[in-house]
């Protein structure tokens, strides 16, 4: 019996193709810097000013226009494949970039909306609360951003779609950040050591 699923498995193996493969050794990889990254969450600390200034500085239009589908469109059409591939990797590095601080942003973020909870406003405790579902959300969208934007660094043929979830949910965390408006006030109240 044993013998009879060791064959059965072999079998499965050898007919995966190489697609396949490369889409398990990205979801490791993947899952290996989630790993880190919550590690080192965990035992870091954020400077909350300079998050809100890194969050705020962030080019949103940037990245939109690197992930735009009729950009890469226009670009399949004009280039050759050999240079297509090239490029399209070069933009989905750029934008994986993006991704990857915007998830660091979101992550601030979750801390300044905690921190805003514990405000006796209770509008300000409101928008904390709002804040920190924004930042959760935010950086869902950035961990399913940066597995696409990996796969399409390994595989650049393929057709690629475009990031609306990220742009729109970016926008939201901006929209209820910009309404808390006194951050420094907040981080001195909560965050005394930050300074």
């Amino acid at each position: 019996m044993e013998q009879g699923a060791s064959t059965l498995g072999q079998a499965l193996i050898g007919r995966l193709p190489i697609t396949a493969w490369t889409l398990v050794a990205v979801a490791f990889f993947a899952l290996g810097i989630l790993v880190y990254v919550a590690i080192r969450s965990r035992t870091r600390r954020v400077d909350l000013e300079i998050a809100v200034q890194a969050f705020r500085s962030l080019d949103i239009e940037g990245f939109r226009n690197l992930v735009d589908s009729n950009e890469e469109a226009f670009l399949r059409d004009n280039l050759s494949p050999r240079k297509f591939r090239e490029i399209k990797r070069q933009r989905a590095w750029a934008a994986l970039i993006y991704a990857w601080e915007a998830g660091r942003a979101a992550t601030a973020l979750a801390q300044i909306g905690q921190a805003a909870q514990r405000s006796s406003d209770p509008n300000i405790a409101a928008s904390g609360v709002q804040l920190s579902e924004n930042a959760f959300q935010l950086r869902l969208q950035t961990i399913r951003a940066s597995l696409r934007l990996l796969t399409e660094i390994l595989l650049p043929d393929q057709h690629g779609l475009s990031l609306p979830p990220l742009v729109d949910q970016y926008e939201r965390a901006a929209e209820t950040l910009s309404r808390l408006g006194r951050f420094s006030s907040l981080t001195s109240n909560y965050f005394p050591s930050q300074k």
